[in-house]
């Protein structure tokens, strides 16, 4: 599972290892475009999922579709398709619908 987390963190400067390893409670993550905010973001939760917690308890919403799809891709490459296929994720009115 180290290995995991240490592949995770590979390629992220000292602020954003900071941030994807803040397991307890919500961070706030702002930055300017192109300034690696999905790439946190997506990192903290393969992060979280590496260690341990449980696919099917995280909430993921975006607000563009192109978001979502980035982001979904971008999990299933870190934690593999079948656990990514278990995050509740998309766009805040895909996910709304569904719980509708």
């Amino acid at each position: 599972m180290e290995k995991v987390k240490a592949a995770i963190l590979e390629g992220l400067n000292e602020e954003q290892k900071l941030a994807v390893q803040c397991t307890d409670g919500p961070v706030l993550i702002i930055g300017g475009a192109g300034s690696g905010k999905t790439r946190v973001l997506t990192s903290r939760l393969a992060y979280m999922l590496a260690g341990g917690v449980a696919p099917e308890s995280v909430l993921v919403l975006t607000f563009t579709k192109k978001a979502a799809s980035e982001m979904k891709e971008r999990i299933a490459a870190m934690v593999g398709p079948r656990t990514a296929r278990k995050v509740v994720m998309g766009t805040f009115h895909s996910v709304f619908v569904r719980f509708l």
